[in-house]
């Protein structure tokens, strides 16, 4: 598996167009990286560049940008909402697949190292690169921001940990380091007012603000007297939200303020939970959120949490598909308020998925017409992987039926975990759709190599055995999932709508087909093995779950007829 990290660097340029597209152009031109976005605002003047790809080939990318910007940006002409401190003002690294933080560390000291020595940048480590204790918030890092950088390095305190000491102009500074994977973030109000917008972040943000003596002539705490202790220092009230940035500001291209929020840990303070508090502390103070953007790009768990969120809010069941929940997310959230919310494109996820799902990204009639040729694939493995998908998907359905019916409200728990189940037994059935597939390519591929040496005799035969008992397994597999899929047909007898009985009973009958079909291809393939023990093994497994099924079968079979006759 190949490792992948994720490198946000932030550019203090979101207005000029040609000189964004010519640093992401720079970017780009790193063979082997891939842009997943490019976020710009002119309010801010920044723009968030969201860019993956191999260790080595992100840190060289990463430089280029940060190359070309402190050779086309000049820091002492900048103006912007957003707190900066240099041409590329911070550049994180997010470990995503195969990587560890650890490793996204030495990255983020590669690369500080790298453009300090070769440009002369003055570089501070952060989060969890930093070297020192006080630098590890980037707004401690930023305070003063770019026009107080020049007193700054003058301080011993905050000596770069890399590069020079001398004032740059031109760039400033620049802060890398690895760090959580964070989300940007901004909830929307029918207010021009940015101070509305700061009392709300105040009070939902980690860091909280100074206890203030409620003003009666204003709902904003700002306009209250600040309450302080007698060495003359504020009393500080914590905020409701841990892990989390916030502050507020007026975006003139979208006519209306916003609450701009960073999650350093969304499984701690989940997005939902800020959304619905930011409604309410909105509300108490005469607004109303009207909608919230994501500032590059988010995780699909985060959606996923907030969808089922709000499903289980409106009473609705969480058993439904993940792009139904995330529809549910994107509504609810109202993230296509100021810009359109497109999930391929904003969902990490499925922006660097690839869709290699050959025969499940066909239509049905494309599927059958495929099926229905004289090649050997897609073949019985294949359309019994899909016969479990159906029975699956139809338990769902099932459950979701029940979930509304109001004279079965009790049941709304119980309904909610089949159909969850249910989803996923559906989502890995229909991935073994096309395994089966890649399992006789395999099984082929290994018949087709060469034997004309005794070593390659013996890489033959070891490559036909490998190959043969992986297409054991994903039947094995197929089998294993379509038994869960007959016992949740059979809860679905007992516990579901009765008015959907019939579909409860079609689902268990596909889904023993399924089985019945995985058990016929483990048979066959079982042929081509010479590891008697391995033989043994695998065909008592597969005559077990041929037994479950048909017993299964055919209790779901007579409760579905017994129900529809009664």
């Amino acid at each position: 598996m190949k490792k992948i990290v994720e490198c946000v660097p932030n550019f203090s340029e979101g207005r000029d167009k040609q000189k964004i597209n010519d640093i992401v152009k720079y970017i780009s031109s790193v063979s082997g990286v891939t842009i997943l976005d490019v976020d710009s605002g002119e309010d801010t003047n920044r723009t968030v560049v969201t860019i993956i790809g191999e260790p080595e080939i992100i840190v060289e990318a990463a430089y280029q940008g940060i190359k070309y910007a402190s050779e086309i940006l000049d820091m002492s002409q900048h103006t912007g909402t957003h707190p900066r401190i240099g041409a590329t003002d911070v550049c994180p690294f997010v470990p995503i697949t195969n990587v560890s933080y650890d490793e996204c560390i030495e990255l983020s000291k590669q690369l500080g190292e790298r453009v300090g020595n070769e440009l002369g940048i003055p570089i501070y480590l952060y989060e969890k690169s930093a070297q020192n204790d006080y630098r590890t918030k980037l707004p401690d890092i930023r305070k003063g921001e770019y026009e107080g950088l020049e007193n700054k390095l003058k301080d011993p305190r905050w000596k770069p940990d890399f590069g020079p000491t001398k004032f740059h102009k031109k760039a400033g500074a620049t802060i890398i380091g690895c760090r959580e994977f964070l989300i940007a973030y901004n909830i929307n109000l029918n207010t021009k007012d940015h101070r509305l917008a700061t009392d709300i972040a105040f009070e939902l943000r980690e860091a909280g603000r100074s206890k203030r003596i409620p003003n009666p002539k204003s709902k904003n705490l700002l306009d209250g007297e600040i309450i302080r202790h007698q060495n003359g220092k504020p009393v500080k009230v914590p905020g409701m939200f841990k892990d989390l940035k916030g502050i507020g500001w007026y975006v003139d291209e979208f006519n209306q303020a916003q609450i701009s929020i960073n999650f350093n840990n969304y499984k701690v303070s989940t997005i939902h939970d800020v959304f619905d508090a930011a409604c309410k502390l909105a509300e108490d103070r005469g607004v109303r959120v009207t909608g919230s953007e994501l500032v590059g790009l988010i995780p699909l768990e985060p959606l996923v949490m907030a969808g089922k969120y709000f499903l289980k809010k409106q009473n609705r069941s969480i058993g439904v598909p993940i792009s139904d929940i995330v529809e549910c997310a994107v509504q609810s959230l109202g993230l296509n308020d100021v810009t359109d919310f497109i999930p391929k494109e904003k969902i990490i996820d499925y922006a660097v998925e690839k869709d290699d799902r050959k025969l499940m990204s066909m239509s049905g009639k494309d599927f059958i017409e495929e099926l229905s040729t004289n090649s050997p694939a897609p073949g019985g493995g294949s359309v019994a992987a899909l016969l479990g998908a159906l029975g699956a998907g139809l338990s769902s359905m099932v459950a979701a039926l029940t979930h509304e019916k109001k004279e079965m409200f009790d049941r709304k728990p119980e309904m909610d975990e089949i159909g969850v189940e249910a989803q996923i037994l559906k989502d890995q059935l229909v991935e073994l759709v096309d395994e089966d597939t890649n399992a006789f390519n395999s099984v082929m591929n290994a018949n087709r190599l060469p034997a004309n040496t005794e070593d390659e005799q013996k890489r033959k035969v070891e490559a036909i055995e490998t190959a043969n008992k992986y297409a054991i397994e994903v039947p094995m597999k197929t089998a294993e999932l379509c038994i869960k899929v007959l016992k949740l047909s059979n809860m679905l007898v007992k516990k579901g709508n009765p008015n959907s009985v019939s579909d409860a009973g079609v689902s268990a009958e596909v889904a023993f087909a399924g089985v019945s079909g995985a058990y016929m291809n483990v048979l066959i393939n079982l042929t081509g093995i010479d590891d008697n023990g391995y033989v043994k093994i695998k065909r008592k497994a597969i005559d077990d779950l041929l037994l479950e099924a048909k017993t299964l079968r055919k209790s779901v079979f007579i409760k579905t007829i017994k129900i529809i006759e009664s």
